[in-house]
């Protein structure tokens, strides 16, 4: 089956259809409603003055004891200055008496509706409006000592209300074909504004899919438009500075890895291509350092193994972890290298300290600080370890002896792959991943780690931690 993609309907149409459908609604009403409001006030005002004249007629007409013609030509006479178009009387048999356009009477019947109901006791009131006139007609019944004795039919042809009825309708008509073209003008102006805005978010999101971060939206105006052209403008900024720090990382994590290959390379073809002319003790030499070179690179690469888990982080299952335990076990794993430099421990590990983690990542934050502390520290120096807890926080601190970190390079040691001094880190080894890895693992169980001068030399490390709940112990 053959799927036909929808036709592609812009939203500037679909804003200016919207806009158009809205003003149209407000004109048919506008339109309509007041129209309709002066038309039912003029049908209550017609029938409050046609009613009360009929029944003023009537009441006149109730004092005589049966309609003749000359008796109710007589009393017309006297309310015959009236306003009305027609003024019809007729007998209980509906024989006309008088009628004001007509002076034959006698032979004439008032079969009009309204008559013959007002005939049946009923007070009767029609208007309409039609072709720019108002058309009313009342009649009512006159009654001597509870007996009808004839009708009362008035009617009205009103064409100069109907005409300014009419010239408010024209008038109307007018306003709103020119509110109708202002309002088209305004609403593709809005429209095109609008689109314009959103046609540059549009354009920058397909920059943004073709990988180019540098591409930044400007859109004027304080509204939700500019606001989400903000938050792209920081997305891109943040994935530009991701982006480079992948490809740093890419290319640091290539040198560091390439640096011991070309090694245990250069040492695997020296001993092929010497054959049996190199002596044992050589060969023993060479590949010791490709075995050192080998660790070397399985270090590098565990940690930067730990690095991509950090980065993509899984669901933790944490546990209660005992800050001074960890680092018990520590110091005594790293007590021989400790001893083989001339270094020595001193710590003040308080119990207690309890912090909700998974053991091994701590047992590397502790294992990561503490080893950096014994190899970068002076000869015959000192290592001092605390472990604390105070305000529900549980700090850990590890102090050296060393020549310090200067103040220019404090904030970048945490930068993966950075090292002070490169030829002391590849003599002892590092490949600038594991303050990386401690700040990471801090940052994941919401504490924080700082760096500080040592009163004294050296440099003292400080990883805090929010300690355990009680229902987690």
């Amino acid at each position: 089956m053959q799927h036909h993609p929808k036709p592609f309907v812009s939203l500037r149409v679909k804003f200016a259809l919207s806009y158009l459908v809205i003003t149209l609604i407000i004109l048919l009403i506008m339109n309509t409603y007041p129209l309709f409001s002066v038309e039912r006030i003029v049908f209550q005002t017609k029938q409050t003055a046609l009613q009360n004249e009929a029944d003023l007629i009537a009441s006149n007409l109730s004092g005589l004891e049966s309609l003749t013609t000359e008796g109710v030509a007589r009393v017309m006479e006297v309310l015959e200055d009236s306003h009305v178009t027609r003024m019809l009387v007729a007998d209980p048999m509906g024989a006309v008496l008088y009628d004001s356009l007509s002076r034959e009477t006698g032979e004439q019947y008032a079969l009009f509706q309204e008559a013959v109901l007002a005939l049946q006791g009923q007070d009767i009131f029609r208007c309409s409006y039609d072709n720019g006139a108002f058309r009313s007609g009342a009649a009512v019944p006159v009654i001597y000592r509870n007996n009808i004795i004839g009708a009362v039919y008035l009617y009205e042809y009103d064409a100069q209300q109907g005409m300014l009825l009419k010239q408010l309708q024209s008038t109307l008509l007018r306003i709103s074909l020119a509110i109708l073209s202002i309002s088209l003008l305004l609403g593709m102006v809005i429209a095109g504004t609008m689109t314009r805005r959103i046609s540059n978010l549009l354009t920058a999101t397909q920059s943004l899919r073709e990988g180019e971060y540098t591409h930044r939206v400007k859109i004027q105006g304080n509204d939700e438009l500019t606001q989400l052209a903000d938050q792209y403008n920081q997305l891109t900024q943040r994935l530009q500075e991701t982006d480079e720090v992948r490809r740093r990382f890419v290319s640091d994590a290539s040198h560091e890895l390439k640096t011991p290959l070309a090694t245990i390379r250069l040492l695997s073809d020296s001993i092929l291509q010497s054959g049996d002319q190199m002596d044992q003790e050589t060969t023993r030499e060479f590949v010791s350092d490709i075995g050192q070179e080998a660790g070397r690179l399985s270090r590098i690469t565990e940690k930067l193994l730990s690095l991509t888990r950090m980065d993509s982080p899984q669901p933790i299952h944490k546990e209660p972890v005992e800050l001074e335990e960890v680092a018990e076990r520590v110091l005594h794993t790293l007590a021989p290298l400790a001893g083989s430099r001339g270094i020595s421990f001193e710590t003040l590990l308080e119990p207690g300290c309890v912090i909700s983690a998974l053991s091994d990542d701590i047992y590397q934050v502790v294992y990561n600080l503490v080893e950096n502390a014994i190899k970068y520290n002076c000869p015959e120096g000192l290592v001092r370890v605390l472990v604390a807890k105070e305000n529900r926080r549980v700090y850990l601190r590890v102090e050296d002896t060393g020549i310090g970190i200067p103040e220019s390079e404090r904030e970048k040691i945490f930068d993966r792959f950075y090292r002070v001094d490169k030829a002391r880190s590849r003599e002892a080894g590092g490949a600038g991943l594991g303050l990386s890895i401690v700040r990471d693992t801090v940052h994941r169980y919401g504490g924080w780690l700082s760096v500080r001068p040592r009163v004294g030399g050296g440099s003292s490390f400080q990883a805090t931690f929010p300690a355990a709940e009680e229902e987690q112990l």
